[in-house]
C-alpha cells in the first residue's frame, strides 16, 4: 500500500432525503499501467459490502445491495465521486474508497456520512389547575415537546428569556427520549419549578436545538404565563363610580379587590357595624344616596385556606353632598308701596359653598343671597325668582321665588295731563287713556260738547286698565277721563276745538304757533291804521281834505304808492280772516273783533 496522496473528507453531513456525494481524489508516485477503483460500506453488523467498481475499461454498481439503485460513480483525472440518491437515515455509515495501481501502489481511505433531519417547532403546555406557592417541593408547571429530530434535539427552559438550570429542591427537568419506527426522534421535557407571588406576571418559553449540517441551530416556543395561586396579603378599596363628588340622588359604586388568586370573597360593612352589606363580588351599589350614607366604609378578606384565617381589611370615606330646598324672605308674596324699599334673601342649606342668582321674567336682575328693592314703582312689581346652585358640583340646583305687589295711585301711562285737539265738525276722534296702579284703577269718561261718543275698546290686567274712545265733534267738547283706585285719583283732559268743515284741523301744538304769527301781523296792522288816521286828521284840520268822492280820489292820486295799497288790501282782508281769529286760536265773535278795531 504505496498510494501516493489518497484523499477523502473524514464525514460528509447531508439533510434526509437529499444526495450525498463522497469524493475519492488520489494520485501515485508513478504513473500505473491500470487503476482499479472499489466502493464499500460497512455494514450494522461491521462487515464491509462493495457496492462499486471501476478500472480503465468500465465502471460499474454491484447488484443486490441496498444501494444498487441508489448510487452513481464519476470518473475524473482527480479521482472519482460516489452519490447516493435520497439518502436516509440508515445511510448513516462508513464509505470506504480503495484504489489499485498493481505495480504503481495502493491505497484506502473512508469518509463517515452523516444524516440530519430537523425536529419539528416545539409546543409548550401550562398546567391548567394552576400551581400554589404554599407547595413543599418543585410542582409540574409546564411541558414541553419536539418530534421527529435526528439526531435527538435538546430542550432547555426560560424564565423570561433567562435559562433556567435544575437546582436542588428549587428546580428540576424531566426529560423523555423516544425513538420512533423511522428513527426519528422525539423529546418531551417536563419543568417542575417551586413558585413565588412574583411568578404570577412571568412568562415562560422551551427552547430546541438541533444539529444541522456543519452548524447547531435553535427553534423557541411561545412564552405562557402560569396560573400561580398564592394568599391575599392585602385590599384595596375605591369609589368607582360616579367620578368626583357624589350628591344626593347619585348611585354609587363601591369596588374592592384583594391581592390573592384566586381572588377571596369580600365582604362590606359600615364602620362600628357588624351587619354585612349586600355586595357582588366585591362590588356594593348604594343605590339614590342621601346625607346619612355619608360615612367610613369597610371591606374585608378572610383567606378561608390561610393558615393563621387572617383577616385584611381596608376603608373607604364617602361623603353624600346635599343641598336643601331655598328658603326665600319675605315668603310667596309682598305688598309695598310705591316708594318703599324692602330686603329680600334666598338662602339655601349646603355642606358646600353656594352661588345665588336672581332673576326677574328670565332676566338676571342680582347676585348674592340678598336682593335690596329700593324707591319701588310699579315696575318693581312682579315675581322674582332666585337660583341656588353649587359650583363645584353641577347638578346640585334649588330655587325659590317671592311675588312683590307695589300698591299705589292711579298713574297715567303718558305724562301730559291736558292736551289740545282740533277737529273738523263732523270728524270722530279716538281718545286713549292708559292707566297702571295697585289695586288696579277704574276708568270712567266725562264728556262734555258731544252727545255722540262711545267705548271702543277696554283692556284690564292685574294692574293696567286702558280705554279708548271714539267721539263725533260737533262742537267744542271736553273729555275728562278720571281714573281712581283705593289710593288715588288721576285724571286726563283732551280739550278738543271744534273748527268749521272749510277750514283744516289742527293739533293744538300747530294753533300756538300760528297765533303767534297772527299776532305780529295784527300788531303791525294797528300802528299802520294809527299812522293812517293821524295823516287824514291833520289834512283835515288844515282844510285839505275835501268831504265828497272826488276828494278822496285825490288823496288816492296823491299818495298812490305801493304800500297804502297794500294797507288798504289788509284792512279788507284782515277783518275778514286774519283778526277773526284770537289768541289762542278759537274764533272770537264779530263784536270783539270790531272792539278790536277800535283800540
Amino acid at each position: 500500500w504505496a498510494l501516493v496522496d489518497l484523499k477523502m473528507e473524514d464525514t460528509v453531513e447531508v439533510y434526509m432525503d437529499e444526495s450525498a456525494e463522497i469524493p475519492c481524489l488520489y494520485t501515485f508516485t508513478m504513473k500505473p499501467s491500470t487503476v482499479m477503483v472499489q466502493w464499500f460500506v460497512r455494514e450494522r453488523e461491521g462487515n464491509r459490502v462493495r457496492i462499486s467498481y471501476s478500472d480503465l475499461t468500465m465502471q460499474k454498481v454491484d447488484e443486490n445491495t441496498i444501494y444498487s439503485d441508489r448510487i452513481t460513480v464519476q470518473s475524473n483525472s482527480d479521482g472519482e465521486t460516489l452519490t447516493i440518491q435520497d439518502v436516509k437515515l440508515s445511510d448513516e455509515r462508513e464509505f470506504f474508497c480503495q484504489v489499485t495501481g498493481f505495480a504503481a501502489g495502493n491505497g484506502e481511505a473512508r469518509t463517515l456520512l452523516k444524516v440530519f433531519d430537523p425536529p419539528e417547532p416545539p409546543v409548550i403546555e401550562g398546567v391548567l389547575s394552576g400551581v400554589s406557592v404554599s407547595s413543599d417541593a418543585p410542582a409540574k408547571i409546564a411541558s414541553c415537546e419536539t418530534r421527529d429530530g435526528f439526531p435527538k434535539p435538546n430542550i432547555t427552559w426560560y424564565r423570561d428569556h433567562i435559562p433556567i438550570h435544575p437546582a436542588n429542591g428549587l428546580v428540576n427537568v424531566v426529560t423523555l427520549v423516544t425513538r420512533e419506527s423511522s428513527g426519528l426522534y422525539t423529546v418531551q421535557s417536563d419543568l417542575h419549578y417551586k413558585v413565588t407571588k412574583e411568578d404570577k406576571d412571568a412568562h415562560f418559553s422551551c427552547e430546541v436545538s438541533y444539529f444541522v449540517p456543519a452548524a447547531v441551530r435553535t427553534s423557541e416556543s411561545k412564552g405562557i404565563n402560569i396560573t400561580v395561586h398564592y394568599p391575599t396579603t392585602s385590599v384595596e378599596i375605591w369609589k368607582e363610580s360616579p367620578e368626583g363628588l357624589v350628591k344626593e340622588g347619585d348611585t354609587v359604586e363601591i369596588r374592592c379587590q384583594g391581592d390573592g388568586n384566586p381572588p377571596a370573597p369580600i365582604i362590606f360593612n359600615r364602620e362600628q357595624s357588624d351587619v354585612e352589606l349586600d355586595s357582588y363580588h366585591g362590588l356594593l351599589v348604594l343605590k339614590e344616596v342621601s346625607r346619612a350614607d355619608s360615612g367610613v366604609y369597610e371591606c374585608h378578606s378572610l383567606e378561608l385556606d390561610a393558615v393563621n384565617h387572617d383577616e385584611v381589611v381596608d376603608t373607604l370615606q364617602l361623603t353624600v353632598h346635599y343641598l336643601d330646598p331655598a328658603v326665600v324672605m319675605p315668603k310667596d308674596s309682598e305688598v309695598m308701596l310705591k316708594g318703599e324699599s324692602l330686603i329680600a334673601t334666598c338662602n339655601a342649606l349646603s355642606s358646600l359653598e353656594t352661588s345665588t342668582v336672581w332673576f326677574k321674567d328670565g332676566i338676571e336682575v342680582g347676585r348674592g343671597h340678598t336682593m335690596q328693592l329700593l324707591d319701588a314703582t310699579f315696575d318693581t312689581a312682579g315675581q322674582y325668582d332666585c337660583e341656588v346652585t353649587v359650583p363645584s358640583l353641577p347638578g346640585l340646583l334649588t330655587s325659590g321665588s317671592v311675588h312683590i305687589i307695589v300698591q299705589g295711585p292711579p298713574q297715567m301711562k303718558d305724562a301730559e295731563r291736558e292736551i289740545e285737539l282740533t277737529e273738523k265738525v263732523g270728524g270722530w276722534l279716538n281718545l286713549s287713556c292708559e292707566v297702571r296702579g295697585h289695586p288696579r284703577p277704574s276708568i270712567t269718561w266725562s264728556i262734555t260738547g258731544s252727545q255722540s261718543w262711545r267705548e271702543v275698546a277696554k283692556r284690564e290686567t292685574e294692574e293696567q286698565i286702558h280705554s279708548v274712545v271714539t267721539l263725533k265733534v260737533t262742537t267744542d267738547t271736553v273729555a275728562i277721563c278720571n281714573s281712581t283706585n283705593d289710593f288715588g285719583i288721576e285724571t286726563k283732559t283732551y280739550n278738543i276745538r271744534s273748527i268749521p268743515f272749510s277750514q283744516t284741523p289742527t293739533a293744538r301744538k300747530t294753533s300756538v304757533d300760528n297765533s303767534g304769527v297772527i299776532i305780529v301781523v295784527i300788531i303791525v296792522s294797528i300802528l299802520l291804521l294809527a299812522i293812517l288816521g293821524s295823516v287824514f286828521y291833520f289834512l283835515y284840520k288844515k282844510g285839505k281834505l275835501p268831504c265828497g268822492r272826488s276828494g278822496k280820489q285825490e288823496i288816492t292820486k296823491e299818495k298812490t304808492n305801493k304800500d297804502d295799497i297794500v294797507v288798504e288790501m289788509k284792512a279788507k282782508k284782515t277783518e275778514e280772516s286774519v283778526l277773526l281769529k284770537g289768541v289762542n286760536g278759537e274764533k272770537k265773535p264779530l263784536n270783539d273783533q270790531n272792539n278790536t278795531l277800535s283800540s
